[in-house]
């Protein structure tokens, strides 16, 4: 029973061996048909540049390429990141490199003549040779301590580059794309939305207008739609022409473009509820030039629109109304010019505020205001209606007090709240007083004191006071009253409308007689004592 075991487990062992053998030889067989099949490499050592492609991808490539290839922009395929890198040297590098299937080789010199680029189609694979035609450019000889030099500022201005937040690209004037930085790239990415993987040279994402043969820098805003978003992007692009080509950078200007919009709706919003004004409105900025202005000012200054809207300086707008006869005219050219440099000072410092009447009959009343950022606003209101009605007004109130100065008997007249409003000159000549000569208001107990002085002591001026101060419905009333030099003083109070009063003194010839035991100190007396 152990010996049967024994060899069917020896006989195991042998079948498995066999088969390890067979397996063996069948990979020696493969990989020696490959290697027959793969093309030669060999490009003449470790220091030639050298590349192997299968479609895009990187089969090998020397130690020199490999260096070369590393400086590729980072998220770029191994194909894409040569073609970037051999473009500026070869610039049909790649609608040669796309017929080289049919050709089997190519040979492409360089833009400078000083090397060629070698390419060989063999067995579907693409080996790429970049070969030195011996220059007659003599080489330099580094030392480490230069060399670590330039490496460290070459890797300094490529991470720079590749890390800037914002775009960098330069392109050719047919638009083609030699080189872009990560922002670009992943930019032109996210706005393709057909495709996932990343291609050189990439799309613009701009419409462009060149500003060459400008040798400045010009700028321009563009902006870019990525799916998905639902606003634009805005970007502030600035171009510099080098050579034959053009450096672009592009700046994120979406906040600009939102405070701008912001601002002009701002604007717009302001200028229509300003042409709804009767006042006329002219907003000129710190230059000095008019930014904004409404219909009323058109109506009441009589300036073509055409003429406003060139946004004029101030002091040409000043010569055009002067030249309507707008402005009040002075008595010489240099005082009005001084005039018009006080005017602006003035309004600068929001304090300038005047009347023009002007001659053709009307009245403005010009304000000037200054507003942020040195720019000053000045209002002109049509105030003719108001001078003609006050005038009126004032006229009447003439008219008025002379109707009164004509009559005999003294009038005064009160307010609801006790103060002297009218008197006439009767008045002025019963009682030796002018109201109008007299600094403040006189209230009824101050005319009371004056009237008492010159009349018996008599309970007429308390009523008078009471009654003048009340508020409501009043009856009017009226009572005699003795004056010291003997006369008779008729005296009436009657109501009249908005709660004020009006008193009536009218002096008789009736004689009173006067005690001869009331002295004139008790007189006095109880005059000071009723005003009191």
């Amino acid at each position: 029973m152990c010996l049967v075991s024994l060899l069917q487990l020896g006989g195991l062992v042998l079948i498995s061996v066999s088969v390890a053998i067979t397996a063996l030889w069948i990979l020696a067989h493969l990989s020696q048909k490959f290697r027959i099949k793969s093309p030669t490499f060999s490009t003449g050592g470790e220091d030639s540049v050298a590349f192997l492609f299968d479609d895009e991808r990187l089969v090998n490539a020397t130690r020199s390429a490999n260096q070369i290839l590393s400086s590729a922009p980072a998220g770029t395929s191994d194909w894409a990141g040569l073609l970037l890198l051999l473009q500026p040297r070869f610039p049909n590098l790649e609608e040669e490199i796309s017929l080289l299937a049919d050709r089997g080789h190519l040979s492409l010199p360089s833009l400078d003549g000083a090397s060629r680029l070698e390419a060989t189609w063999k067995n579907g694979l693409a080996r790429i040779v970049l070969i030195d035609d011996g220059s007659p450019i003599p080489k330099v000889k580094l030392d480490k301590p230069s060399f670590d030099a330039l490496k460290k500022e070459l890797e300094t201005l490529r991470a720079t580059a590749e890390f800037a937040p914002f775009l960098v690209w330069r392109q050719r004037q047919d638009g083609t794309i030699t080189w872009a930085n990560n922002a670009y790239l992943n930019l032109s990415q996210s706005a393709d939305n057909k495709t996932q993987t990343p291609v050189w040279p990439p799309a613009g994402l701009f419409n462009l207008k060149s500003t060459r043969p400008k040798t400045d820098t010009s700028s321009q805003r563009v902006s870019v739609h990525v799916p998905g978003e639902a606003n634009k992007r805005w970007f502030e692009c600035s171009e510099t022409p080098i050579g034959d080509e053009s450096l672009f950078t592009a700046v994120a200007a979406d906040k600009v473009v939102k405070a701008e919009g912001a601002l002009r709706d701002f604007v717009q919003t302001l200028t229509k509820t300003f042409a709804h004004l009767t006042i006329g409105l002219a907003i000129f900025d710190k230059q000095r030039r008019l930014a904004l202005f409404n219909p009323a000012l058109t109506d009441l200054i009589p300036l073509p629109v055409e003429f406003l809207s060139s946004k004029p300086t101030l002091q040409s707008v000043l010569d055009q109304m002067r030249e309507k006869q707008m402005i009040p005219e002075p008595k010489d050219y240099k005082s009005w010019r001084q005039q018009l440099f006080e005017l602006e000072a003035a309004a600068a410092n929001g304090t300038y505020e005047e009347t023009w009447s002007l001659s053709n009959g009307r009245t403005y009343r010009v304000s000037g205001r200054p507003h942020p950022d040195g720019a000053v606003a000045f209002l002109f209101e049509d105030i003719s209606a108001e001078i003609s009605l006050t005038r009126q007004f004032r006229n009447e109130l003439d008219v008025g007090q002379a109707v009164l100065d004509t009559l005999n008997e003294a009038i005064a007249v009160f307010s609801v709240g006790g103060i002297l409003t009218l008197s006439n000159s009767a008045y002025c000549k019963l009682w030796g007083s002018d109201p109008t000569t007299i600094l403040g208001d006189i209230g009824i107990l101050d005319a009371t004191r004056t009237w008492g002085g010159k009349c018996a002591p008599s309970p007429v001026w308390g009523d008078a006071r009471e009654y003048i101060g009340t508020i409501g419905e009043r009856a009017e009333w009226s009572s005699d009253v003795q004056m010291k030099d003997g006369r008779s003083l008729f005296c009436e109070f009657v109501p009249i409308s908005g709660g004020a009063t009006m008193v009536r003194f009218r002096v008789t010839n009736t004689p009173v007689f006067i005690p001869s035991n009331i002295d004139e100190s008790c007189q006095i007396l109880s005059a000071e004592t009723i005003s009191a």
